[in-house]
């Protein structure tokens, strides 16, 4: 469920119709879940994404035009409140990584068991990041080589630069075109992969990153 209490919405986002039915008859009898809609390409789930606003976003990667990754990108640019959760059949590291810097939450091979899938659901509506069994050491030690700036997607980096001009949500929304709220949600999670309580101090850093950048 989401923090209202009501059932998760989540859309399907798979160009293989039967992966589709496959995964709504599992995800359907779960309590507390609710699928909402399905796409098979990336036009279908923007406009999804637009019309539903649903907590959360199960993408294959391997989709023919725009595959999933880049998919991804573009949902975490204009849909940053929607949590998107990768599903694939490559467990490659770069992969999960690339997906990951396109601002995924969690990536989850499509052979896994449907409890799994379920748990990795579970856990990105909790805000927190799933990879299946063995993806997730490898990118645990993947990810102590990074900076956290390094964590940062490139609407990220634009937005904690703006915060360093001393820019507003609603003048960085409007330089950027989009909506204010879309820009909130980008602070929250500039915050939280930084590991920042406060508006004061995201702003202290988003200077003193602009600095050395400046002065390297």
């Amino acid at each position: 469920m989401n923090e209202s209490g009501k059932p998760a919405r989540l859309v399907l986002v798979d160009d293989h119709p039967l992966v589709r039915d496959g995964l709504r008859a599992r995800l359907e009898a779960v309590p507390g879940l609710e699928v909402a809609g399905e796409a098979g390409n990336a036009d279908e789930a923007i406009g999804l994404a637009a019309a539903l606003e649903p907590d959360l976003a199960l993408m294959d990667v391997g989709m023919a035009g725009m595959n999933g990754i880049a998919l991804a990108g573009i949902f975490h640019e204009r849909f940053p409140a929607i949590r998107v959760l990768m599903l694939s059949m490559h467990d490659n590291v770069e992969y999960v990584a690339q997906a990951v810097r396109a601002g995924a939450s969690g990536y989850v091979l499509k052979d896994s068991p449907a409890t799994e899938i379920v748990r990795a659901i579970e856990a990105v509506l909790a805000g927190q990041t799933y990879f299946s069994v063995g993806l997730g050491v490898r990118m645990l030690q993947a990810s102590l080589k990074e900076t956290p700036i390094e964590r940062l997607t490139p609407r990220e980096l634009d937005i904690l630069d703006a915060l360093a001009e001393g820019l507003s949500s609603k003048q960085i929304a409007q330089r950027a075109g989009l909506s204010v709220r879309t820009v909130e949600t980008h602070r929250l999670n500039l915050k939280r992969k930084l590991d920042i309580e406060g508006q004061a101090e995201l702003i202290k850093f988003a200077v003193e990153n602009r600095r050395k950048r400046e002065g390297a």
